[in-house]
């Protein structure tokens, strides 16, 4: 995803500048290290993201008070550390209602609709 495109099209819409005082975005990427099994190196993670559910949570957080929109992309496959897997961006009007639905946007994202696999090195 080219974040600031997304983010240029969103301004776009139709009451973007009456409704919108912040836009926060999440860029998750491969780590090189594990964090469930004592930082061990990281070569690979293989990724499958369920993407009806991950549209599921994001219209449930459209729902909350002060949320413009909601972007979510979640990719599937093989990746390195280092790539791009999962970007998030919510665009809402102050921090006190946008902040708390990033974080748990991205809670129940993680939880939910995204399996993964670590690959080691040897």
């Amino acid at each position: 995803m080219d974040i600031s495109k997304r983010i240029a099209e969103m301004k776009k819409q139709l009451g973007f500048a009456d409704n919108v005082g912040m836009i926060l975005v999440h860029n998750g990427t491969v780590r090189g290290w594990s964090r469930m099994d004592n930082k061990k190196t990281v070569v690979a993670l293989e990724v499958t993201p369920d993407l009806e559910k991950i549209e599921a949570i994001r219209q449930d957080f459209l729902k909350r008070d002060g949320i413009f929109e909601i972007v979510t992309e979640a990719k599937t496959g093989r990746f390195q550390p280092g790539d791009d897997l999962l970007y998030l961006i919510v665009a809402g009007d102050i921090r006190e209602n946008i902040k708390p639905v990033l974080a748990e946007l991205l809670d129940r994202v993680k939880a939910e609709a995204i399996t993964k696999k670590e690959i080691m090195a040897d």
